[in-house]
C-alpha cells in the first residue's frame, strides 16, 4: 500500500547509496524535482538506468553521484550532447563513469522482463548494429522452435524507480496520461517506486482512453509536487520549456558554471526554490 509523504522523506526512505535507480520519463513527465532532491541529499555510487537520459542525469553525473549509466541514447533533446556526461566518460570528471549502451527496444523489453519476473528479455534486435561488439551484456539465443537467432539482454529490476504523473487519487492509485513512455513498466519492475504528482483528486472521472492507471499496491510513496517535471512537460498541465534546454547547454559546457548553477538552484535554495521557479506554470485549459 502506498503512503503519501513529502518528497524529501520519500527520497530519503527509498533511495540508498549504491542503488540501481531509474528516474524515468520519455520527453514527458521527467521527474526533475525528485532528481534534485536526490542531489541535495548527496547519494553516491548509484547505477543510473534510463531510456534517453537528459538534463537530470547530466546533473546527477556532474555532481559525482553515478558510478555507472545504463541507457539508450543520451542527449539534450533538440539541442545536442550532454556535456557533463561527456566530461565524465572522456576525462573521468568528477569521477570515472562506466557506461552500458542499449537500443530503445532493448531497454523497453528489459523493463518488461523485470516487471514479469523473468531473468532476461528476448527479442528481434541489433541486426546490422555494432552495439553488441562493445557491450558484452548483449547476447544471442537460438529459438528452440524456429532456429532463429534472437537478441537477449538481462532483465532490468531497479532497486528504486522515480516517475512523475498527473494525478493520484486518495486511495493511492496513480494516473499517467499522454506519452506514457516506459513509466508503467519501470514501476512494475522496481523493488520500490516513488511517484511525484501534480495533484491529488477524489477519483479519476472522465478518463481519457490514452492513459495508464498504476494501482496503489504498485507504488511505495507519493509526493505532491506541482510542476515537478519542469522543464519537461506534463500533458494537460504545462508545456515543455524549450528555452531551459537551450540554456542548459551553455551552463553545462563549463565545469565552474555548472557547479555554480547547481549550488544556487539546487543545493542552496532547495525544494522551496524549485516550487517558486515553477509557480508560473498554469494548468492547461
Amino acid at each position: 500500500m502506498t503512503s503519501f509523504m513529502p518528497l524529501e522523506r520519500a527520497v530519503a526512505e527509498n533511495l540508498k547509496d549504491g542503488d540501481t535507480a531509474a528516474f524515468e520519463g520519455f520527453t514527458h513527465l521527467i521527474p526533475t524535482a525528485a532528481a534534485h532532491e536526490a542531489i541535495r541529499q548527496g547519494f553516491k555510487d548509484l547505477t543510473l538506468v534510463r531510456m534517453t537520459p537528459d538534463l537530470i542525469y547530466d546533473q546527477m553525473i556532474g555532481m559525482g553521484m553515478a558510478k555507472k549509466l545504463v541507457f539508450s541514447y543520451a542527449g539534450n533533446p533538440g539541442v545536442g550532447l550532454l556535456r557533463r556526461l561527456r566530461d565524465a566518460v572522456e576525462n573521468g570528471y568528477p569521477r570515472p563513469l562506466e557506461i552500458e549502451e542499449h537500443s530503445h527496444a532493448a531497454m523497453a523489453n528489459a523493463y518488461e522482463a523485470g516487471a514479469a519476473g523473468l531473468p532476461c528479455a528476448i527479442f528481434r534486435g541489433y541486426r546490422g548494429a555494432g552495439l553488441a561488439e562493445v557491450n558484452p551484456n548483449i547476447r544471442s539465443v537460438t529459438c528452440p522452435f524456429t532456429g532463429e537467432t534472437l537478441a537477449a539482454v538481462s532483465a532490468l529490476r531497479p532497486d528504486v524507480a522515480f516517475i512523475h504523473a498527473q494525478k493520484a487519487n486518495r486511495r493511492g492509485d496513480v494516473l499517467v496520461e499522454g506519452i506514457i513512455g516506459i513509466q508503467k513498466e519501470v514501476v512494475l519492475a522496481a523493488k520500490r517506486a516513488v511517484v511525484t504528482v501534480e495533484e491529488v483528486v477524489d477519483d479519476f472521472a472522465g478518463l481519457h482512453p490514452n492513459l495508464t492507471v498504476l494501482p496503489s499496491w504498485t507504488v511505495t510513496a507519493i509526493a505532491v509536487v506541482p510542476g515537478g517535471s519542469h522543464p519537461s512537460y506534463a500533458h494537460g498541465y504545462y508545456d515543455r520549456d524549450n528555452a531551459a534546454y537551450l540554456e542548459w547547454d551553455r551552463i553545462a559546457a563549463d565545469r565552474g558554471t555548472f557547479r555554480a548553477w547547481m549550488q544556487e538552484n539546487v543545493l542552496e535554495k532547495g525544494a522551496d526554490a524549485f516550487a517558486a521557479r515553477v509557480a508560473h506554470l498554469r494548468k492547461a485549459a
